[in-house]
C-alpha cells in the first residue's frame, strides 16, 4: 500500500497501466470492531479470515479486479499480502457504523470510474466468509448471466416455518400470525435468511435501485452447516468447527 493514500482518489497507478475490465469483487472491511476486535483479519484455523475471501475470489478466475474497500492501513497491507488490491482507502463517510454497504459499494464503483475503469458486474464479498468457494461464485456468476438476473446471493432455510413465530407480549406469549397457528409445517411455504456471504449484482441495475435485493434476484440455497453469522467469540469458535467438519479429510 501506497504510503500517505488516505482518500478514496489517492491512487497509485497510472490509467494508461489498466486494461478494460468487466467483473469486480470488492470485499468490504472496516477497520473497527467493537464485538470482536481487529475481527477482519482475526486468526481463523491459521490464517487471517479476510484470506478466505481473497483467496476464493482469486481462485474462481471471474474477476479482473479483487479488491478491499477498507480505512485501514494494517487491513490494507493484509490484503495485499494475499493477492487482493487495497489502492485507496475507504472515505471517513463511509467508515463509521451507520454506513450501508450499499453506499460503500458505489463509492467503489464511482471511484473506478472516475479514472476510467467501468465493470458490468460486481459480487460485495464479505471479509468473514469463510465458506465462500471459488464454486459457489462460478456457479452464481453463471446463473447472473444464463438468468438475466440483477442479483444473486446465498441463503439459509429458517429450520422452522416464520408463520408459526412467538412473541411475547406484556409477559404473555402469543402467534406473530395467529391466522396460521393450526396451519401444518409442511403446508406453509418456505422461508430463507441472508447467509451474509456475498453479493453477485449487475452494476448497471445496482446503481439504478441503490439495493442488492432488486427486481430480477435470486438465491443459492446453503445448509446451515455452510453459514455461521460471526458477531462474537462463541460464534467464531463455531464457525471454525463448521468449516473442519465440511473440510474434514
Amino acid at each position: 500500500m501506497a504510503k500517505g493514500a488516505n482518500s478514496i482518489f489517492s491512487y497509485k497507478f497510472e490509467k494508461h497501466q489498466f486494461k478494460p475490465v468487466k467483473n469486480l469483487a470488492i470485499i468490504p472491511a472496516r477497520g473497527g470492531s467493537k464485538r470482536i476486535p481487529n475481527k477482519n483479519v482475526k486468526a481463523f484455523l491459521g490464517k487471517p479470515i479476510i484470506a478466505y475471501s481473497i483467496e476464493a475470489a482469486l481462485k474462481s478466475g471471474l474477476f479482473d479486479e479483487v479488491m478491499v474497500s477498507t480505512d485501514s492501513q494494517a487491513i490494507a497491507e493484509i490484503a495485499e499480502q494475499y493477492g487482493a488490491k487495497a489502492n485507496f482507502l475507504r472515505s471517513k463517510r463511509n467508515s463509521d457504523d451507520f454506513a450501508t454497504t450499499a453506499e460503500v459499494l458505489i463509492e467503489v464503483i464511482e471511484a473506478y470510474k472516475k479514472i476510467g475503469r467501468e465493470f458490468s458486474m460486481g459480487c460485495c464479498l464479505y471479509p468473514t466468509a469463510p465458506f465462500v468457494s471459488a464454486f459457489q461464485l462460478q456457479k452464481a456468476h453463471s446463473r447472473m448471466i444464463d438468468e438475466h438476473l440483477d442479483s444473486i446471493y446465498p441463503v439459509v432455510p429458517f429450520p422452522y416455518p416464520i408463520q408459526r413465530a412467538l412473541r411475547m407480549t406484556d409477559g404473555r406469549l402469543g402467534y406473530f400470525y395467529p391466522e396460521f397457528a393450526t396451519a401444518r409445517s409442511q403446508d406453509l411455504p418456505n422461508a430463507y435468511m441472508d447467509a451474509g456471504q456475498f453479493y453477485f449484482f449487475k452494476i448497471a441495475s445496482f446503481i439504478r435501485e441503490k439495493r442488492l435485493l432488486m427486481t430480477k434476484t435470486s438465491a443459492i440455497i446453503i445448509s446451515e452447516l455452510e453459514a455461521q453469522d460471526i458477531d462474537n467469540e462463541v460464534d467464531w469458535q463455531l464457525a471454525e468447527l463448521k468449516y473442519q467438519l465440511i473440510n474434514k479429510p
